[in-house]
């Protein structure tokens, strides 16, 4: 009899690459880590994300908002798709779309920022932190809600800022800690289970 744990089924959304879900992917090769990814949803045709899911053999969805009339049709129909895959929970993988109250009414949704929130929310954290001048900036995995970036936070990374940074250099450094983050907690949360008491995550149930 084998002591791995029987893999937990997750989807993954991604719009861009998928260099976090190839981190998820490469990690859920060994037994142990306990996370089968069951599909992987995408926004748009042709992302390099789907093609990383489909080399992997992994299952694909596409839910384009054009498709559908309003932006609410589209939230209803992506919590369709993600039901139909039975997740225990879902990983917003570089998904660069705001999810909607029927997507966010199923199963836990967690999310990477490029910034050590509540501080540098939205689109250009890297940027902001750089900006403001802070000596230390990072990145954070959190619980998504209806806000931008406001959900409970479940582990922050710390990365410090160079004085010769770019806003490129200093978003590479930061990602290499956002892959190891996310896989590990991922791997926490499948393994372990969660609870979410307010603004905390309890990671082992």
């Amino acid at each position: 009899m084998s002591d791995s744990p029987r893999p937990v089924p997750i989807v993954v959304l991604v719009s861009g690459s998928g260099t976090l879900l190839q981190a998820l992917i490469d990690a859920s090769v060994d037994p142990g880590y306990g996370v089968r990814i069951s599909a992987v949803g995408v926004d748009r045709d042709g992302t390099a994300g789907q093609e990383r899911a489909e080399r992997s053999g992994i299952p694909t969805f596409v839910v384009r908002p054009r498709d559908h009339r309003d932006r609410a049709a589209w939230d209803e129909a992506l919590a369709a798709e993600i039901a139909r895959h039975e997740p225990r929970f879902v990983v917003s993988a570089g998904f660069m779309r705001i999810l909607g109250p029927r997507a966010l009414a199923g199963p836990t949704v967690i999310n990477t920022h490029p910034a050590l929130l509540p501080s540098f929310p939205g689109a250009h954290g890297v940027r902001d932190a750089l900006a403001h001048g802070v000596a230390v900036t990072g990145t954070t995995c959190h619980v998504v809600d209806a806000g931008v970036d406001t959900g409970p936070i479940i582990a922050q990374r710390a990365v410090v800022v160079e004085d010769d940074d770019t806003e490129e250099s200093l978003h590479e450094r930061i990602k290499v800690q956002e892959r190891e983050m996310l896989v590990d907690v991922v791997g926490r949360m499948a393994r372990h289970g969660h609870r979410i008491d307010g603004r905390r995550v309890r990671l082992g149930g």
